[in-house]
């Protein structure tokens, strides 16, 4: 049997998605940063005195470039990625950005079909699907569809999984 590489992408929001989730961590970061920076150029905090100013400017720096990376470059190179798809035999998926990764879960070997929302996906209408197998390497998710491609996502698993009259463990 040849296995093709899953074809359908996520949803067009998805590096909105991901943009907004390295925000949510690197942005208190960065205010942090920036706190520190002018509480030791300013002689706000005396302990930080002991410490050349350079070093601020220059973690300061670093933390920006990073957070760039991460909130611009990350989401894009990750949506030319990710795919998915559903055949009657099996759900895969590649994910990753720098490492990537190939799971494929048999259908006969599903035990349960989950849909998740979080606050980001929520706003952006979107949605992650969870499909839990016997596996010991953990569920596949196909993350960032849009609610309604989610949703059908769910109902034809479940109607396939409840159709092959196996039991799943």
């Amino acid at each position: 049997m040849r296995m093709d590489e899953p074809r359908r992408r996520p949803s067009p929001r998805a590096p909105r998605l991901w943009a907004l989730t390295a925000a949510s961590v690197w942005v208190p970061v960065l205010v942090v940063e920036v706190a520190l920076t002018v509480a030791a150029t300013s002689s706000a905090l005396p302990a930080l005195e002991r410490w050349p100013r350079w070093i601020f400017a220059v973690v300061l720096a670093v933390s920006v470039a990073a957070a760039a990376v991460a909130i611009v470059v990350v989401p894009v190179w990750r949506y030319r990625v990710h795919r998915w798809d559903v055949s009657a035999t099996a759900v895969y998926t590649r994910t990753g950005w720098f490492v990537q990764e190939h799971r494929i879960a048999p259908i006969s070997r599903i035990q349960t079909v989950d849909t998740e929302r979080g606050p980001f996906d929520r706003l952006l209408g979107l949605a992650t699907v969870t499909v839990t197998t016997a596996s010991a390497a953990g569920a596949v998710e196909i993350t960032a569809l849009d609610v309604e491609t989610a949703h059908r996502v769910v109902a034809d698993l479940t109607a396939v999984a409840a159709g092959t009259g196996e039991d799943a463990t």
